[in-house]
């Protein structure tokens, strides 16, 4: 079959591989019908993330037909039409019971690895580093998917794959990020990040029944998004953050921040970025936590700081004084997909929301290497894109 490598750093290419077989009964094999390219695996791709192998089969958002199924899976059947969530479940530990399925404690074949650096283990992810066990990716035209018993959404007659792909990941991820906030009717939301995470994490705010949203970026095309879809938007380029939000929420600071940006943040001549930048390159620090640090200070005491952005290492400079003194609640991680998939699948069918609306390119499979860097460097408009086999 064919699928997209990982070789280095900004060397994605799209090879021959083998034809995933079944390797455990409860397994099934899934035809990829949509796949998409993610804001987190460009962390992979600029080498952020450690545990990468030359020939890793990249991708965790895609969906497809069951086109074999293991003899102990009673879940699904050849022909099933299915989403596969980007966290790989048992649905029997611990973790799992409590519906906290992204750490799952059975799933990472890595898990000694991965408690080395982080403490404990995580769940096991698709196309995602050896930390986080090492399975190949979704950006193929086969998948193999363990415990598929559990983990898969199958997908009700009459809607599109382009409604229901993002339920695997970053429709949930917006979704979860705006539930941790615990959001009352009173509240104003900032979202800093208006890719597709941060998209969702916007209209999930105002579905959830925020009062305003406000989101912040500095590309034209996703703040147009974000504006459509009823936010207010600032420009990090063109005006200063801090004043905006100081004007916005009558010098009170808005009550719950989202950062959508995670590691990668960037922010112009700002000092702290500059410092941030020079200290990865001495290999002193993992991640850039630019967005952090602006989100703890501009966040109204007693405030939630939300974060589904990714992190990967090290962060430096966080003012963790402020945070303590100002009562902020953090809420953080990644996605329980599981536990949002089936309210969120429901308000797709009543219409409402039809998260096709980030979809900007769509392009096959074999041109995924090219994409990659239109989607990293945002060119030709680029917000979300969307691979077919």
């Amino acid at each position: 079959m064919r699928a997209l490598c990982y070789h280095g750093k900004h060397d994605i290419r799209y090879d021959t591989v083998p034809d995933p077989e079944i390797e455990h009964p409860r397994d099934a094999i899934v035809k990829v019908s949509s796949c998409a390219i993610c804001g987190s695996d460009l962390h992979l791709y600029d080498g952020f993330m450690p545990g990468m192998m030359n020939g890793d089969i990249i991708g965790h958002e895609f969906m497809g037909e069951v086109v074999e199924v293991g003899r102990e899976n009673r879940k699904l059947k050849v022909g099933d039409r299915v989403v596969v969530p980007f966290t790989i479940v048992c649905g029997e530990c611990d973790q799992c019971r409590r519906g906290n399925f992204s750490v799952c404690e059975r799933t990472n074949r890595n898990a000694e690895m991965a408690a080395k650096m982080f403490g404990h283990s995580t769940a096991g992810l698709f196309g995602y580093t050896h930390l986080t066990g090492g399975y190949a990716g979704g950006q193929a035209e086969y998948v193999r998917v363990p415990f598929a018993d559990v983990g898969p959404v199958k997908v009700p007659d009459g809607l599109t794959d382009e409604q229901v792909l993002f339920l695997g990941d970053i429709l949930p991820t917006g979704w979860q990020a705006a539930v941790h906030c615990e959001i009352e009717p009173t509240d104003i939301v900032a979202v800093w990040g208006a890719g597709p995470v941060g998209q969702f994490c916007a209209r999930s705010a105002l579905m959830l029944g925020a009062k305003q949203v406000i989101v912040i970026d500095n590309v034209p095309e996703r703040l147009s998004m974000a504006r459509a879809g009823g936010a207010i938007t600032i420009d990090f380029d063109e005006e200063s953050v801090l004043e905006r939000l100081e004007d916005l929420t009558a010098g009170k600071g808005p009550e719950k921040c989202i950062d959508a940006v995670g590691l990668e943040a960037h922010a112009g001549r700002s000092i702290d970025s500059m410092y941030d930048r020079a200290k990865q390159a001495m290999m002193m620090e993992t991640d850039r936590p630019h967005v952090l640090r602006e989100m703890i200070y501009v966040c109204r005491p007693g405030g939630i700081v939300s974060i589904p952005g990714v992190y990967g290492g090290v962060v430096d400079k966080i003012p963790f004084g402020a945070a303590m003194n100002k009562g902020l609640t953090f809420r953080m991680g990644q996605t329980h997909v599981n536990r949002w998939v089936d309210d969120l699948l429901r308000r797709i069918e009543e219409g409402q929301i039809d998260p096709s609306f980030v979809i900007t390119h769509t392009v096959p499979l074999e041109h995924g290497p090219e994409y990659y860097d239109i989607f990293r460097d945002k060119h030709d408009g680029c917000v979300k894109v969307v691979l077919k086999p």
